[in-house]
């Protein structure tokens, strides 16, 4: 197996996106991002949180195979995602 064939399967790419998004969130959480004084902090966790549940988007229609799905799961799955995202950024927010 070549270097471009393991390329060519949406599992890699996706894994190495994950991959590069949790370094950004490190990045950011780390007080290497843009967000390191003042209301930055709070900037900073809710990007973290935002990334966390976008991965949490790709593992579960890539590697759980929700993308191949009956529509009624995928579309169960995302709106269980953006409520419990907008319940936890918005526990965050309320707590800052």
């Amino acid at each position: 197996m070549t270097t471009s064939s393991i390329l060519r399967h949406r599992t890699t790419v996706v894994g190495l996106l994950l991959i590069l998004a949790t370094l950004a969130s490190w990045w950011i959480g780390t007080d290497h991002g843009w967000f390191s004084d003042g209301d930055g902090v709070t900037v900073a966790s809710v990007a973290v949180l935002a990334v966390a549940f976008v991965k949490i988007h790709f593992v579960g229609a890539d590697f759980m195979e929700l993308r191949a799905a009956p529509l009624v799961l995928r579309r169960a799955f995302l709106l269980w995602l953006v409520v419990t995202a907008a319940i936890v950024i918005g526990l965050f927010l309320r707590s800052a």
